[in-house]
C-alpha cells in the first residue's frame, strides 16, 4: 500500500489556509491596537483625577544657588546631559543621559509657570509633609502650601479653630456661588429673554403705526424691570455676603496671602488621606468632569455643556439625516428606471462619501448660515437685523450639514438592504390587492428597517467625531447657554453650542497651560470614545430586535 504523498508548499498555498490564518493574524493585531490605544488614553487621562501626594523638595542649582519647591509629582523623561548642561543645569561628570522630574508646584498668581521641569541630581530626597494642602480655585490654578488662619471682612480671626470653622464656611461659599450662578443664568437670563421678545414686539407695532398695542406693553414691561430690580438687588447682596470670608494661607518658601473663601472650589491634604478617601475624593472629580462647566481657558472644572451639545446635535441630525436617506434610496431602488441617470446619481452618491468633510464645512457656511440664514432672518426675523437669527453659525447649521456629510453611507446601507427583499413578499401584497405605495409603506419598508439603522449607526458614529466643519458653522470654545432651556421655543437651533471634539482640539492645541491641558485630553477624548460607543450600542441595539422581529415575522 502507497502512503499518501506529503502536501507541497504550493498546495498548502492554494487550500487558503494561509490567507485565513493571515487575515486572523491581522484582525487581531488590529484588536490589540485598538485597545492598546484606549487603554493608554484611559491611563494617562482618568489617573489625573487620583489626588496625588504634595512632595516637598529642595532644588540645588549648579551655580550654588537653592529653591524649596512644593507640588506634585506628574511626568517624568530622560533626555541627554548635554542638554541639561547647556540650560545651567546640574550633571554629573560621567553622566551621558540625565532624567527630567516634571513637578506641578501650583500658585500661577504667584509665580511665571505652575509646572516646573526639574532633573533629578538637583533634588533631594523629598519630604511629604502632613499639613500640606491643595487649594483648587477657581481661577489661577491649584494653590499649594500651608493654612495659617482664617480672616472676616479683611480681619483676621484670632483664636479660631480652622479646620473646625473651614468646613461650613467652604459650605456656605459653595452654596451662595450656587445662588448666585442660578441667580445669573437662570432667572436674570429668562427676564432678559422676556424683555428683548417684548422690545422686538415693541419695535413690530411702532413700524405698524399701532399706538395702542405699544401702550399695551407698557405694563408687562414695567413688571419685568421691577423683578430685573429686585433680582440685581438680591445678587448684589449675595455678592457683598461671598466676600465676607478668606483663608490666610502661606507657601513653602514663606510667602503669606488671602485666597477668598469664594474663590476656593475645593480643599484637602492629600499626604494625610487615606485610600477610602481618596477613592471618595476621586468619584467626586470624575463626577465634576461630566456634570460640571468648564473653566480657567478650559483646563479646569468639567465638559458637561461639550456633551450636551454633541449629544443633542447628534440627535437633530439623526432627525435630518434619516429621512433624506431612505427617500432617496427608496426612489433609486424602487423608482427610478435603470438608465444613464440613475447610474450618475448612484456614481455621485458615492463619490459624495469621499469628498473631505472641511468642504463640506465650506458649503454649509457659504449656502446654509449666509444664503439660507440670511434669506430667513430677512423673512420671518426682520424685526432683530442687523442682529442675526439663523443668518450665523448655529446649532441647525452644524445638524445640516454633518446630515449632508452622512447621507450617502444611509442611502446606500438602506439600498442594500431594499435589495436584500425577496421579490416575492413586494408579488404577494399586490396579488392581495394592495398598491404599490401600501406594499412600500407597510410591507418593505419595515422590513428594510435594521438596514436603515445600519446607516445611522455609521452616521453617528462619523458625524459625532467631526470638527473641521462644524468649526464654521456653528461651534464655539465656551457657550454661554446651552441651545436647550425653560425659554420658549425651549430648543433654540439659532444658538451656537460646544462640542467634545472642537473642546479636544482647543484645549490641546490652542491652550497656553499645555501641561495642565494634557490630561484633559485624554480624558476627553475617552469620554468622546464612551459617548460614541453608547450612541452606537443604543442603535445597534434598536436594529437588534427589528431584525428578530421580522426574520420571525418570515417564519
Amino acid at each position: 500500500m502507497t502512503p499518501n504523498p506529503r502536501p507541497s508548499f504550493t498546495h498548502w498555498l492554494k487550500s487558503g489556509n494561509p490567507w485565513v490564518w493571515m487575515t486572523a493574524g491581522a484582525v487581531s493585531l488590529s484588536l490589540v491596537m485598538v485597545f492598546g490605544l484606549l487603554l493608554i488614553i484611559a491611563i494617562n487621562g482618568l489617573a489625573h483625577f487620583w489626588p496625588a501626594r504634595v512632595a516637598k523638595v529642595v532644588q540645588e542649582r549648579a551655580d550654588g544657588t537653592h529653591e524649596t519647591l512644593l507640588g506634585e509629582f506628574v511626568d517624568a523623561e530622560t533626555v541627554t546631559a548635554a542638554r541639561v548642561r547647556d540650560s545651567g543645569g546640574r550633571v554629573p561628570p560621567d553622566a551621558t543621559v540625565v532624567k527630567r522630574l516634571l513637578l506641578k508646584v501650583g500658585n500661577r498668581d504667584l509665580g511665571d509657570s505652575d509646572f516646573r521641569w526639574v532633573p533629578e541630581p538637583e533634588i533631594t530626597t523629598p519630604d511629604y509633609p502632613a499639613e500640606a494642602v491643595v487649594i483648587e480655585r477657581s481661577e489661577w490654578g491649584n494653590f499649594y502650601g500651608f493654612i495659617t488662619g482664617l480672616s472676616e471682612h479683611g480681619k483676621a480671626l484670632d483664636g479660631a479653630n480652622v479646620w473646625a470653622e473651614l468646613a461650613p464656611r467652604l459650605q456656605r461659599g459653595h452654596d451662595l456661588r450656587e445662588q448666585i450662578a442660578h441667580i445669573e443664568k437662570r432667572e436674570i437670563g429668562s427676564v432678559n429673554y422676556q424683555l428683548e421678545q417684548l422690545r422686538l414686539r415693541e419695535r413690530v407695532l411702532g413700524k405698524a403705526g399701532d399706538t395702542a398695542g405699544q401702550q399695551a406693553l407698557l405694563a408687562p414691561r414695567a413688571v419685568l424691570e421691577a423683578r430685573f430690580a429686585a433680582l440685581s438687588d438680591t445678587l448684589a447682596g449675595l455678592n457683598s455676603e461671598i466676600k465676607r470670608d478668606g483663608l490666610l494661607v502661606t507657601t513653602v518658601t514663606g510667602v503669606e496671602r488671602t485666597i477668598p473663601i469664594e474663590k476656593i472650589v475645593r480643599l484637602y491634604r492629600p499626604n494625610q488621606m487615606r485610600w477610602r478617601e481618596k477613592i471618595a475624593h476621586y468619584c467626586v472629580k470624575l463626577g465634576e468632569f461630566v456634570s460640571d462647566e468648564p473653566r480657567e481657558a478650559n483646563t479646569e472644572g468639567g465638559v458637561f455643556p461639550a456633551i450636551f451639545g454633541t449629544v443633542l446635535m447628534v440627535m437633530v441630525m439623526s432627525v435630518l439625516v434619516t429621512p433624506f436617506g431612505v427617500i432617496a434610496a427608496v426612489y433609486l431602488r424602487e423608482y427610478a428606471k435603470p438608465g444613464p441617470i440613475t447610474s450618475a446619481i448612484r456614481i455621485a452618491v458615492n463619490n459624495l462619501a469621499g469628498v473631505p468633510s472641511v468642504v463640506y464645512g465650506v458649503f454649509g457656511f457659504g449656502f446654509f448660515v449666509y444664503f439660507l440664514g440670511g434669506n430667513i432672518d430677512r423673512l420671518f426675523f426682520a424685526d432683530k437685523l442687523p442682529a442675526p437669527t439663523f443668518g450665523t453659525p448655529g446649532l441647525l447649521w452644524s445638524a445640516l450639514t454633518l446630515a449632508l456629510l452622512t447621507v450617502p453611507v444611509v442611502i446606500v446601507a438602506t439600498e442594500e438592504g431594499l435589495a436584500r427583499i425577496p421579490r416575492a413578499i413586494r408579488e404577494g401584497s399586490l396579488a392581495l390587492g394592495a398598491t404599490k405605495a401600501e406594499t412600500l409603506w407597510r410591507t418593505v419598508l419595515p422590513m428594510a428597517t435594521p438596514a436603515m439603522m445600519t446607516g445611522l449607526i455609521l452616521a453617528v458614529a462619523r458625524a459625532a467625531g467631526e470638527v473641521a466643519p462644524l468649526m464654521m458653522v456653528g461651534v464655539v470654545k465656551l457657550a454661554p447657554s446651552l441651545p436647550l432651556d425653560g425659554d420658549f421655543p425651549y430648543l433654540h437651533l439659532d444658538r451656537k453650542f460646544m462640542h467634545l471634539g472642537f473642546h479636544i482640539f482647543d484645549v490641546g492645541f490652542q491652550s497656553p497651560n499645555v501641561e495642565a491641558a494634557r490630561p484633559l485630553v485624554y480624558a476627553t477624548a475617552l469620554l468622546l470614545v464612551v459617548i460614541i460607543m453608547s450612541l452606537n450600542l443604543a442603535a445597534i441595539q434598536i436594529r437588534n430586535r427589528l431584525r428578530e422581529k421580522y426574520n420571525a415575522a418570515d417564519h
